[in-house]
């Protein structure tokens, strides 16, 4: 059902007011071999959006702090990166150019989520000024979600930035009507007849409305955006060739879903309209999930090229908190109408060669007896190289389901046959040995491998069930192209848990530099 318009806000032109408090921006100049742009992991940087300014092209991000074991959004700040061309490798760093609290008296500190930077239309004075479009927390609301959005204007964009609109937000759960939505991630358009429309959202809800030319009062209604198969937030409005284009993170997921096979991961999507409000039309997939699990994305054509900003967790250190932006080009088919935006590839800066290891499970293509894997779940997480301190849901493989049975199992398969002698294996656990519910860790596993039938592996050492570290097994040497771990759910007696592992290594009895498998290669042959 549409939310319409209730009450018109007042014209509310920007009125210059005293500066606020700018931070000592401390400008970084960097030569970056690749992507992310920021890796070393002292700054990750989080939601870009990127625009085009005084012939360079800039990025806003937010900053993530998180520590490695907090599941939390730490974002205290807004930063800025620059560069004159993309393909030279050279950026200016501004760390900190923005926070809340220092431009919106009407808002609480941090929870710097994804905001927009966009060069308003000409004053009577032919000044251009920036808008900063900023969702926020509102300290003094009883809104049952005090998430807001706020609009800062500059003569620059690294300000100094004051707030535009110093009454309060221009859209929240209360203004410019009532919604019941988490008004978040705000993206901008100025049409080329000069008409301004705003949209945002998430959690599947995606609200636009149109703008007077002050950038800030409320125009049209407010209407909720249809049509763009599995939106779930960081909607990105732009237009091309006379045609609309919107990208956002899509989760629809499934085993045989375009965006992701696991729901807590994201693609970036994207559909087209033929008008700023619709209808909008599905037309699929730009960026396959990343290595974070939220996903967020910006495009802009600068100097005739089109680029998608997006974000990983591929820093030094990163993590689905601590988030790094990186930035690739972006290409169209104009052979269809309208124009297809071409799947990105992302790249990453030159890594160091592997180093020689006896774990051989980057090789293997993973299997498992609950197929297909609950959606909250990612196979693909089982051997890829990963442990992390907090994990998600989708860093490991798991079963859980309303009904668990008492085993399961998870199975490597190889192209050729291999030569192994041991295992290393994490479990993970929300409830603990002899539970009956929720994640435990197993009451008892073992290891079999193919010879004409599934047979355990010769004489192992113990087989740990502790999930606080990699339990590891050795065994006499078997030569074979499938290994399975089987393992025991726990159990109150009367109902079983479910069962979990973030990684599993196996080992072969010498050390090799690894050949990581093509994960859209077709898997071999099953052994059994």
């Amino acid at each position: 059902m549409r939310n319409r318009l209730a009450l018109m806000l007042a014209a509310c032109a920007f009125v210059p007011a005293a500066p606020a408090p700018v931070f000592a921006q401390q400008a970084r100049e960097l030569t970056i071999p690749g992507n992310p742009i920021l890796a070393d992991g002292d700054y990750y940087s989080t939601d870009p959006a990127p625009f085009v300014a005084d012939g360079q092209l800039w990025i806003l991000t937010g900053r993530d702090e998180a520590a490695p074991d907090v599941n939390d959004f730490i974002m205290p700040e807004w930063q800025l990166l620059k560069t004159a061309d993309p393909a030279s490798h050279k950026w200016t760093h501004y760390p900190a150019i923005l926070k809340p609290e220092n431009v919106f008296a009407w808002a609480e500190p941090a929870r710097a989520y994804a905001g927009q930077i966009i060069q308003g239309p000409e004053d009577p004075n032919g000044v251009k000024r920036y808008y900063l479009y900023a969702p926020v927390l509102e300290k003094n609301s009883d809104a049952k979600d005090r998430f807001a959005i706020g609009v800062a204007a500059a003569d620059s964009p690294l300000g100094p930035w004051r707030d535009a609109h110093p009454s309060g937000p221009i859209i929240s759960q209360k203004v410019p009507v009532a919604n019941d939505i988490q008004n978040i991630d705000p993206t901008m358009m100025i049409d080329d007849d000069g008409r301004v429309y705003i949209y945002w959202g998430t959690f599947g809800q995606l609200r636009g409305m149109e703008l007077e030319r002050d950038m800030i009062t409320p125009k049209g209604p407010e209407l909720e955006m249809k049509g763009l198969t599995g939106f779930f937030e960081a909607p990105w409005i732009m237009k091309r060739k006379g045609t609309y284009y919107m990208l956002y993170a899509g989760n629809k997921a499934g085993p045989t879903s375009d965006c992701t096979p696991a729901v807590y991961h994201a693609c970036i999507a994207y559909g087209t309209a033929p008008s700023p409000m619709g209808p909008w039309t599905y037309r699929g997939v730009v960026l396959k999930p990343v290595s974070s699990t939220t996903s967020h994305s910006g495009a802009v054509e600068f100097k005739g090229q089109w680029y998608l900003a997006y974000h990983t967790a591929d820093a030094k250190g990163g993590g689905h908190f601590r988030r790094s932006v990186a930035l690739d080009k972006m290409e169209w088919d104009d052979s269809v109408s309208p124009a297809r935006i071409l799947p990105v590839t992302p790249t990453l800066r030159p890594q160091p060669p592997l180093a020689a290891t006896r774990n051989i499970a980057r090789s293997a293509w993973a299997t498992a007896s609950n197929k297909p894997v609950p959606v909250q779940f990612w196979i693909k997480s089982l051997n890829d190289g990963i442990v992390k301190e907090a994990p998600l849901p989708p860093d490991m493989w798991g079963s859980w389901s309303p009904n668990n049975p008492p085993s399961q199992w998870i199975e490597y398969r190889w192209d050729e046959p291999v030569t192994v002698n041991g295992s290393r294996i994490r479990f993970w656990n929300d409830q603990p040995a002899g539970s009956g519910v929720g994640v435990a860790p197993p009451a008892k596993w073992h290891l079999e491998y193919w010879e004409k039938g599934w047979k355990p592996v010769p004489r192992p050492s113990a087989y740990g069930t502790a999930t606080d570290a990699f339990q590891n097994v050795s065994f006499r040497p078997v030569t074979t192209r499938c290994l399975r771990a089987v393992m025991e759910a726990s159990t109150d007696g009367k109902t079983h848990a479910a069962l979990a592992v973030q990684e599993w290594e196996v080992l072969a009895h010498q050390p090799a530099v690894p050949i990581v498998r093509d994960s859209d290669k077709a898997p071999p042959i099953p052994c059994g």
